[in-house]
């Protein structure tokens, strides 16, 4: 069997380089000038799912 610590060591470059053939070219970034705030949308999202009528959903089983 062949050791996994054996492995040959990259360099940056061909780390880099290996990136690139993998996922492609990267989006250019985004400017801070260019960024806005997250904000809440929906804060009421209904009943979590630990409430009895929703346990069928989260059981598999029929109500």
């Amino acid at each position: 069997m062949t050791d996994p610590h054996d492995a040959p060591s990259f360099s940056d470059d061909e780390y880099a380089f290996l990136r690139h053939v993998r996922f492609g070219e990267l989006p250019p970034a985004v400017r801070p000038e260019e960024r806005v705030a997250l904000t809440e949308t929906d804060p009421d999202r209904g009943a979590p799912l630990d409430y009895p009528e929703r346990w069928d959903l989260r059981h598999g089983g029929a109500a």
